[in-house]
This record gives C-alpha cells, structure tokens and sequence, in this order.
C-alpha cells in the first residue's frame, strides 16, 4: 500500500482543526463532515494518481475555502465597460431603478398576485400587465412567460401539435445556446415544413406548401445574423397575406423585441412589435431582457382566441412568470407608456448617449492612467441576439503595456478582481475600456479602480 495514504488525517482531526472552529460553530455538523469527507476522498485520488499526500494545514485551507464559498454568493453586480450593451454573459438588459425598487415590496411581502382585491376572490396573475402591453402594442390580447423560448415552445404545442407549421428554410435557424427552431418544433409536437432556399423564399412558396394538414406560417425573425448578397425574403405583409387567403394564422418570432424606431439612434432597423401587430399576426413572440430593457421574460402578444387557448394549455403553468420579474416588467413597460424611455430604461440611455458626452467622460478616465492610456474611435455592439452586425459609434479609453509592466490581460484581471468588477476587453494586446456600456452613475467605480491600476503601472516602471 502507497505509504502517501497513512498520512492522510481523518475525518474527525480534519472537523476539530482550531481553523475550523468558526464553522464548527455556524454551520450543520453534517454538511461539515460531508465537506470533508469530500475533501479527503479527493486527496486520495491524488494520491493514487501518484502525487503526495496533502498535509492537514493544506487540506483544512481547502475545506475552508468551500465553506466560505457556500455563504458568499458568487452571483454579484460588475461595471460592463465591454462595449457589449446586451452581453448575454453578464446578464443581459440591467434594470431601472424604479423597476429595481418595484420587486423588493413584492418580494419581502405578501401580494395581490392572483387575487382581485375589490371583488375579495381569485384572479389572474396576467391581468396586472395585460393592459399596458395592449395598449403599447395594439394587441388584443397578451401572455407572460419566464422567457421567449418557452413562449414560443408554449404558442407551438397550443396550435400546432401533430400539425404542420410552414417556415422559411433561411430561417429555421439557431438562436443562441443550442435553440435552434426545428428542436422545438420537434419538441412541441409540431412538424416543420421549410419552403424556399436558405438565400431566397418567395410568397409562391409558402402558397404551395400548404395543406390540410397545416396549422400556421411562421416568420423567425434572424436576430443574430444577416445574409447578404443574391437574397430575397417575403415581407411579413405578404405571409399574412398567404394565411388569410388560405384561413392559416401566422406566428411571428421576433426574438429580442422592440418598441422604439432603432433607426433613430443611427442604427438599423429592428422590426418593432407594434408593426407584426399591425400586419395582422395570430401571435407575436419576444423577450422582456433585450431591447425591452425588462428582465428575463417572454412576451406573447396577438389575436384574443389564440392566446386564451396559451393559456389553457397545460405547459402554461410550468413557464410562468413569477411575482418579482412581473413586478420588474410592469415598472419597465410604465416608462413606454410615460414615453421616458431614454431617460429612465438603461440600455435605451446608453444607445441615445450623445458621443460627445462619451468622449468627455472617455477623456476623464484616461486622465487618471496618463501616458498608458489614450482615447480612441470604436464601436459598442448592441449585442443580445438584437441588430445583427449594428454598431454605435463610441470613444474607447486604451490602456497600453507599458515596459516593465503587467500584460493587459493581467490588467484585465486585475480589474475584475475588484470587489465590484470592471469588465472590459483585450484586442491586440491593448485593453479596451467603452463608456458607452458603462452608465455614468458607475464612473466614480471605475475611477477609483483606474486610480488602483495607475498605481500598479507606476510600481512597474
């Protein structure tokens, strides 16, 4: 026997070490006996993959550190200095305060979620958004679920099981983290049925493919990217158009969702939802967390009939919105319908951020690192699956390496160690910092962490 494993301590002398006494004393004997059974089962595989047996000291440092990561949760805000508005990794839309604010009364108390107060009985957790999205959209009538995915796995399985749904073959695409159309059609029990080519559908190809059989026209809106060149598509009047000749609804996937005009803010046009609306759609699906501003949600908006039979189905219940993101989505939609958008929802302030007030505050954090930084013309992506390939014009601050000094990827991490982390980016081995993703209430954070960083580069002269 490999003489390593004799010295490896047991149980009880690793749970009574005096640099455990404080989670002797605050946490389950159980969970930190478990702990360290874990922790000593590990130390052996290591040994018998021929590496030394780790001491007591070591071993009671790992222990502790697991402890101390079980109560200090790793979830936490950081500063997106990126240049990414709707950077998918880092939580996507932030919140306005007033939305922020809405979900801490709901959360901490009671509610009236799903009862009516001036009747004193049951009701309908819906009815508390269901207005503001009708009168913002034009829709009839409106569902929320927990995100866009399941409102359109949730819209598919109510219409369209062991029916055809028809679909442009350029747009049976994928979204993003493995949601690719044909899985869920295949999953809500509908059978896809693509016309056209990847480059060009025509209205004539929709005509044709539609049969007894054939539960709606769908039009998937490309969120994350863009064929160009030999391409025609069919405009989303022309598939209504389709439908109503042949008494088929047509459901409309938007993907990231809109309410305001983009080309207004010098960028592409993003279709809005007030337009599917208009256009006559059955029903229309988007997300509340991109460019909606809200939190993580999936709007479904459209013709009464059919989002009465959504919400009779049973799959409702289990992609339901809960109380504190509904009462997050209900303070965003107020700033539509107080048209304070730009001034209150921030991902809307970042984008109709003028370039000349980035430019200001680019210059006021470049000051601080002196002859290491510089500012610079770039571009902040909107990102989230939103505008394919739109960009905004933007002032980046540049940090340099210097002689001597750390890498700007050491930089980099340097600044996300910070209790509240800066998040920016390297490009040819120059870090990146974009004001415009950065809401100016940040600015004093990322001073003081450039203050830190200027402190290091002069160290390293």
């Amino acid at each position: 026997m490999n003489s390593e494993f004799r010295n490896l301590p047991g149980v009880d002398q690793v749970v009574s070490h005096e640099k455990l006494q404080e989670f002797q004393e605050s946490f389950q004997h159980a969970l930190l006996v478990g702990v360290v059974r874990e922790d000593l089962e590990k130390a052996r595989r290591s040994i018998t993959d021929g590496n030394r047996c780790p001491t007591i000291e070591e071993i009671v440092a790992s222990v502790s550190g697991r402890l101390r990561a079980l109560v200090n949760p790793g979830l936490r805000p950081v500063i997106n200095a990126g240049g990414v508005l709707l950077h998918t990794n880092l939580g996507r839309a932030p919140l306005s305060p007033e939305a922020a604010r809405a979900m801490t009364p709901v959360a901490a108390s009671y509610s009236n979620l799903e009862f009516d107060l001036e009747q004193g009985r049951r009701s309908s957790r819906h009815v508390h958004v269901e207005d503001i999205l009708c009168q913002l959209t034009g829709a009839e009538a409106s569902l929320v679920v927990n995100n866009n995915a399941a409102g359109v796995l949730l819209g598919l399985s109510a219409l369209a099981n062991r029916k055809e749904v028809v679909v442009s073959r350029g747009q049976a695409v994928e979204i993003g983290g493995s949601f690719r159309i044909p899985d869920v059609m295949r999953q809500s029990g509908a059978r896809l049925v693509e016309v056209g080519t990847t480059n060009c559908t025509y209205a004539a190809d929709y005509e044709q493919a539609i049969t007894p059989r054939t539960a709606a026209l769908m039009r998937v809106h490309s969120s994350n990217f863009r064929v160009v060149g030999f391409v025609h598509e069919v405009s989303l009047e022309e598939v209504v158009a389709v439908g109503e000749r042949n008494g088929i609804t047509v459901l409309d996937d938007l993907g990231s969702g809109c309410f305001l005009d983009t080309t207004v803010y010098g960028l592409d046009p993003e279709p809005m939802v007030q337009q599917s609306v208009a256009a006559g759609v059955g029903l229309t699906f988007f997300s509340a967390d991109k460019l909606v501003g809200g939190p993580q949600a999936g709007i479904i908006v459209g013709k009464r009939q059919f989002i009465n039979k959504l919400k009779k189905h049973p799959l409702a219940r289990a992609v339901r919105i809960d109380k504190i993101r509904l009462a997050a989505l209900v303070a965003t939609l107020v700033h539509y319908i107080k048209d304070e958008t730009t001034e209150k929802i921030p991902v809307w302030r970042m984008i109709a951020a003028p370039l000349d007030e980035i430019d200001r505050r680019a210059g006021q954090w470049a000051r601080v690192l002196g002859n290491w930084a510089d500012v610079r013309d770039g571009e902040t992506m909107v990102g989230g699956g939103s505008l394919p390939g739109g960009t905004l014009p933007t002032r980046l601050v540049a940090i340099r390496k210097g002689k001597g000094s750390h890498s700007p990827q050491a930089l980099s991490r340097m600044l996300r160690s910070r209790e509240t982390p800066v998040v920016g980016r390297v490009n040819d081995d120059i870090l990146l910092l974009d004001p415009r993703s950065v809401l100016p209430e940040e600015d004093n954070a990322v001073l003081e962490a450039l203050h830190s960083l200027a402190e290091v580069l002069k160290q390293k002269r």
